[in-house]
């Protein structure tokens, strides 16, 4: 049986990003493009940044998300990701998740209370994709994700 583009975009859409587990690798950007064969699958997935240790991990998912054609998955380096890649679906699983997405004003929302009473803390959180803020209002830490 011979996937479409439809199908297969929903199979990957339930890979989640294991830092967020809310947030897919589709809403995320990373599904650069999908190739359909006659009896094959191939998927180009953009890496959110060269070092990230999750690489594997999100490629084991994809190939058990894909498990039911053989799939070939390639990792593109020529194309880079860019935080504006993230859908408004991801932004919102961020919030909700409690970091804030990438913006271009150095207006930071909190996605706790939605104040911009916020504060810059230290330009790395728990990963190098991420900044630490402070809201002043609510009192609560949060992490950022870098405009890239």
């Amino acid at each position: 049986m011979t996937l479409t583009r439809e199908q297969v975009m929903s199979a990957l859409s339930q890979v989640m990003d294991p830092e967020i587990p809310s947030l897919s690798i589709v809403d995320l950007g990373m599904v650069g493009d999908v190739m359909i064969g006659e009896d094959t699958v191939r998927v180009d997935l953009i890496p959110t940044f060269l070092g990230c240790p999750a690489l594997d991990f999100i490629q084991r998912n994809v190939e058990r998300a894909l498990s039911e054609t053989p799939v070939t998955i390639r990792w593109v380096h020529d194309r880079p990701w860019s935080s504006s890649m993230i859908s408004r679906r991801g932004r919102q699983a961020l919030n909700e998740w409690g970091v804030a997405p990438p913006s271009d004003t150095e207006e930071v929302a909190c996605p706790f209370c939605g104040s911009h009473n916020t504060s810059h803390q230290s330009p790395f959180g728990h990963s190098l994709c991420k900044a630490l803020y402070y809201c002043q209002d609510c009192s609560q830490p949060f992490e950022k994700i870098k405009t890239i």
